[in-house]
């Protein structure tokens, strides 16, 4: 018979009395009662009654000589020192996964109507693109120089102050703002084209364009004598030397002066319109290699305009091709107008629309390529294609709405659709590899449950952070940067929208899809796992119906995992990746001080 401890060291009775110890109603039956649970090691004692439970502190302070020892002075602060609360980390991610699991979920039992409203909502916004502009017509000073600069402060002063009354005397020196152009730039192949047979060719030129006249779609027609700016009555003529030599061919060309010549009494300026020039003595000109011919149009504002810029276009379209037929032998000519710049800005913009069609296809193609399995049920390939129209259906709503409550639309803002379509890319895939970790056994509102909650932080906070990025930008002082950022924000927001309800019940109907399709693989009248071997020969090539109950991990994440992640770590590779960036930084610093010298 094994001894009690109580027995084998009986606490004597002085000791017992020392402190408080439990009644007589707290001890248990029989000898073993008497002394109280031991403090002491050895075998495990007997259970207390629920009474001894209460006083159990009281019987460790009276414990007798077989109790071990109290614990030094110094160790007791750190006994009964409390465990401090660990800071929580987890305020946002928390709330937000709840919140979308719950999402996922309803998601997940109700895919059509997730899918059906963002839809309907696309058709509605939709409808405002019809107030998006269709000549492109904008004015390039407005949208792309600062808001309230000292420039336009003392231009309005000057507006204000030094009035000019163009119909009668136009002189472009008074004028205090950009004044509607063509202008044509004669080189000579010789040395100097102060010579008749040279100068004959330059009329010639100047003859064809004073002899374009532009018809319009009702029939007006539009010559260069009604558009161009005048001078008592008559159009400035594009270069003074050139109209004093047309009206006297026999004009001594070696008696002329430069940069003031005086032709008939009247002074004329000729530092803007000849290039190349040689002096010789007394200020006279001995050789000038080029000439420009500026063609001043009618600056009034508003739709009186219009038939100036028509006749610019005009210029523009055709003097390239009467240009061959006048056959210049000793002349070259190039030819621009205060338009051609607005005309690159909205070619520009014709430009994006097939770049746009062909990164959408490149897109689509690289969304099937990652997604694509052998594997019928895991295959996510039409998922994808439907991700990548999701965000598209973001960009038509948002630009619907802006356009809706009049944001103007800028040129710059067709490149905004390339930003989304990254954005809304890079979420699609974070979503469809969430759904692969996810198991095949639970039901589609379960798994959307878990994938939601997987990619709740991820692309609410890049989303919040880049709509912030772009919003801030509306306090530029552009406002072409201003309407760039609403534009590309607010669509940030749609597509954020639709890729937690739109995209994701895309996913549950192809959850459902998996599910029909393992049914359909199982072997008839087999239970469990196992399917026929033709149907896993055709649907499940190089691999089996037990891997796809697990989870999918992409061959891309076994690469990183098993071979780049591994190498990258080595010593070698840390060496050289810092060498190598090292490198990177020099050269940087290197090619920047040189652009600085430049």
């Amino acid at each position: 018979m094994s001894l009690n401890p109580s027995k084998v060291a009986p606490e004597p009775e002085p000791e017992r009395e020392a402190g408080p110890g439990p009644g007589p109603e707290a001890q248990g039956p029989g000898p073993e009662g008497e002394s109280g649970p031991p403090a002491g090691p050895g075998p495990e004692p007997e259970p207390p009654s629920a009474a001894g439970q209460d006083r159990e502190p009281e019987r460790g302070r009276a414990a007798g000589p077989s109790a071990e020892p109290p614990p030094p002075p110094a160790s007791r602060p750190e006994a009964l020192r409390a465990p401090r609360p660990r800071c929580r980390t987890d305020c946002l991610e928390a709330p937000l996964s709840r919140a979308f699991q719950r999402l996922g979920r309803k998601v997940g039992a109700h895919p059509w109507v997730f899918l059906l409203l963002p839809v309907a909502l696309t058709a509605v916004l939709g409808t405002g693109l019809m107030y998006l502009p269709r000549d492109g017509d904008e004015d390039l000073e407005e949208q792309y120089t600062p808001i309230g600069s000292p420039a336009k402060a003392e231009r309005r002063f000057v507006q204000g102050h030094f009035t000019a009354n163009d119909t009668l005397v136009f002189s472009v020196s008074r004028k205090s703002t950009d004044v509607p152009y063509a202008s044509l730039l004669v080189v000579s192949d010789t040395e100097t084209l102060l010579e008749p047979d040279i100068l004959e060719e330059i009329s010639k030129v100047d003859d064809a364009v004073q002899a374009l006249t532009v018809t319009q779609d009702n029939g007006t027609q539009i010559p260069y004598s009604e558009v161009c700016a005048k001078n008592q009555g008559a159009c400035v003529p594009p270069n003074p030397l050139l109209f004093a030599w047309k009206r006297n061919k026999g004009l001594n060309l070696t008696a002329i002066t430069f940069p003031i010549y005086s032709p008939a009494g009247q002074i004329v300026s000729l530092a803007n319109i000849l290039g190349g020039t040689v002096l010789g003595p007394s200020q006279s000109l001995l050789q000038a290699k080029a000439m420009r011919l500026q063609y001043y149009l009618e600056t009034d504002e508003g739709e009186e305009n219009e038939p100036s810029k028509a006749w610019m276009i005009h210029f523009l379209t055709k003097f390239g091709s009467f240009e061959k037929s006048l056959a210049l032998k000793k002349i070259q000519v190039v030819y621009f107008s205060s338009l051609s710049r607005k005309l690159e800005f909205e070619a520009t913009s014709r430009m994006v629309v097939p770049l746009f069609h062909l990164a959408y296809l490149l897109i689509i193609l690289f969304a099937i390529v990652s997604c694509y399995r052998c594997d019928c049920v895991r295959n996510k390939m039409w998922v994808a294609v439907f991700g990548v129209i999701s965000t598209g259906l973001a960009v038509v709503s948002s630009f619907g709405l802006m356009l809706y409550i009049g944001v103007p639309f800028v040129l710059i803002v067709a490149n905004s659709p390339f930003l989304i379509l990254g954005v809304g890319v890079d979420d699609m895939f974070i979503m469809i590899s969430a759904w692969q970790k996810t198991s095949l056994t639970d039901s589609v509102s379960e798994r959307m449950s878990d994938a939601y909650s997987q990619v709740a932080v991820s692309i609410t906070i890049t989303t919040l952070t880049n709509v912030l990025a772009f919003y801030t930008g509306v306090m530029s002082s552009f406002r072409s940067v201003q309407y760039f950022c609403i534009y590309t924000g607010t669509t940030l927001l749609f597509c954020y929208f639709y890729s937690i309800t739109c995209f994701g019940a895309c996913m549950a109907l192809d959850g459902k899809r998996e599910g029909v399709c393992l049914r359909w693989l199982e072997k008839p009248g087999t239970p469990g796992q196992k399917c026929s071997s033709f149907k896993k020969s055709c649907c499940l090539p190089g691999s089996s119906l037990q891997d796809g109950w697990k989870a999918d991990i992409h061959p891309m994440n076994l690469f990183f995992r098993d071979y780049f992640g591994p190498l990258l770590t080595s010593t070698k590779s840390k060496v050289f990746v810092v060498l190598l960036y090292v490198s990177y930084i020099v050269t940087s610093i290197y090619g920047v001080s040189e652009w600085r010298k430049a």
